[in-house]
């Protein structure tokens, strides 16, 4: 049976007429007598007894009646849930990204998104890039956002954004920060799979610097970690303009003249996943479209 035929039932049900019942729904009166008549036959049942020119229920017939209604009321409330998926009413969106943007360029996207759909439930990972990428490509999130360089054919990747990158560090800034300067200094790293430690090692190996030749003080896996620590007279670092802005204004850090170019943020996905509508509506407000 279908759900079309017991909306129909129950209509004839309610009103112990065909003519009628045909009216409400705004369907021939043949269509619902032969929707009756398929019920019937296909269960070898009698739904209803003729008496004289009317009809009224049988026990048979009051027994579908009650369950009729139930599935009818579970199947709108099937709608309603599923209209609310399509109307962001509803629903949950996964995300991953590197800790630069989301410990400092995401936050405010996802409050705007907040605000305009309530009732979708946002979880973000906070990881390095490779780990995001690693998470979009296996589908443990639908969308990432880091800003190192993937290279990961089974996703898609665009720029959402720009950032620039200071090199600093605790003591006054050299006249000049060249490749032997460069050389001569320690540093103070993120871990392997950074973002902004990949962007950097570019940086070096566009000035003709070996990365391996760099002298490393501290490898550590926080920008916070690694502010601190270049704070506390550890070493140098390059590190978003987000993260040590702050900490500039105060006198804690001054910026070295290494003259590092933007960089871009980059929005990835999965190719062959069709991203839902919470995806496409926080892509597009990001985007400015919506």
């Amino acid at each position: 049976m279908t759900l079309e035929q017991l909306r129909i039932f129950v209509a004839v049900a309610e009103r112990q007429h065909v003519t009628r019942a045909a009216e409400a729904l705004n369907i021939t009166q043949s269509a619902v007598s032969a929707a009756i008549a398929a019920l019937e036959a296909r269960h070898d049942v009698r739904l209803f007894d003729r008496v004289g020119r009317g009809i009224v229920l049988n026990d048979v017939g009051r027994a579908l009646l009650a369950e009729a209604r139930v599935t009818l009321d579970h199947a709108a409330g099937l709608d309603h849930m599923l209209a609310g998926f399509r109307g962001l009413e509803r629903g949950s969106l996964r995300l991953a990204a590197s800790q630069t943007i989301g410990g400092y360029w995401l936050p405010r996207w996802l409050a705007d998104f907040r605000k305009r759909y309530r009732g979708i439930t946002v979880a973000l990972d906070i990881t390095n890039s490779e780990g995001v990428a690693e998470q979009v490509a296996g589908g443990k999130v639908e969308l990432g956002f880091v800003e190192g360089v993937i290279d990961e054919p089974a996703l898609s990747r665009w720029p959402i954004a720009e950032d620039a990158l200071l090199a600093v560090q605790a003591g006054n800034a050299p006249v000049r920060a060249d490749a032997a300067w460069i050389r001569s200094t320690e540093w103070i790293l993120r871990e392997e799979g950074s973002g902004t430690r990949s962007t950097f090692e570019a940086v070096l190996s566009g000035m003709g610097i070996d990365p391996g030749d760099l002298k490393v003080a501290l490898v550590l896996p926080s920008n916070e970690a690694v502010r601190s620590a270049v704070i506390a007279g550890a070493g140098a670092a390059v590190l978003s303009t987000v993260v040590v802005t702050s900490a500039l204004s105060a006198g804690h850090l001054h910026a070295l003249p290494l003259g590092i170019p933007p960089r871009r943020f980059f929005g990835l996905r999965h190719r062959e996943r069709q991203p839902s509508r919470a995806a496409e509506a926080f892509l597009s407000l990001i985007a400015g479209t919506t």
